[in-house]
């Protein structure tokens, strides 16, 4: 059945698609390439760093990203957004080569508004994809780029962020966790 891009929006915890394994594309055609694009204008409406398919109803090995580049001021205390690099498309990627030990860093998520909580993730990740010309690429990312990158790719395993939170960020976030499962 054809997707029309222009109807996908955001998908919110505990839609069942969230929790599905995404299947890998076929071929890639101008249905996904719109599809890509319109996922890029959400991410950048909703000021997210990552989308992936299923986020939008979607249960399709694909996400996006756009990744600003973060610098610590002078005092090095906050981190600022100076700029941001263009969009990336992965389809159908795999995850190769973790390094380093996980580290913590508190995530959100589009599909799971206002609750954000610790993650363990190794700072560093090789992901292997193509691209929407059907191009085969291998990029080794290192900090919010390869946070970013195992986020998106949990989605497309229908892992989210509640399952890798530590066990101190559950506690904290569980009244909002149930209130979100019981559609308030």
């Amino acid at each position: 059945m054809p997707v029309d891009p222009a109807s996908l929006s955001i998908v919110l915890y505990p839609d069942p698609i969230l929790r599905k394994r995404a299947a890998p594309i076929d071929e890639i055609d101008s249905e996904v390439r719109a599809v890509a694009q319109r996922m890029i204008e959400i991410m950048d409406q909703e000021e997210g760093i990552g989308l992936a398919a299923p986020q939008v109803g979607l249960p399709w090995r694909l996400f996006v990203t756009r990744v600003p580049q973060i610098e610590i001021d002078d005092l090095g205390d906050e981190e600022i957004d100076r700029a941001s690099i263009e969009p990336v498309v992965y389809i159908n990627p795999t995850l190769q080569n973790p390094q380093g030990a996980p580290t913590p860093m508190k995530e959100g998520c589009l599909s799971i508004p206002n609750i954000r909580g610790e993650v363990l993730r190794p700072p560093t990740i090789t992901v292997h994809a193509m691209d929407l010309e059907g191009n085969e690429f291998t990029r080794t990312l290192s900090g919010l780029a390869a946070r970013c990158v195992q986020h998106e790719y949990d989605h497309l395993e229908g892992i989210l962020i509640l399952d890798r939170f530590t066990q101190m960020a559950r506690l904290r976030n569980r009244s909002l966790i149930r209130a979100l499962e019981r559609g308030r």
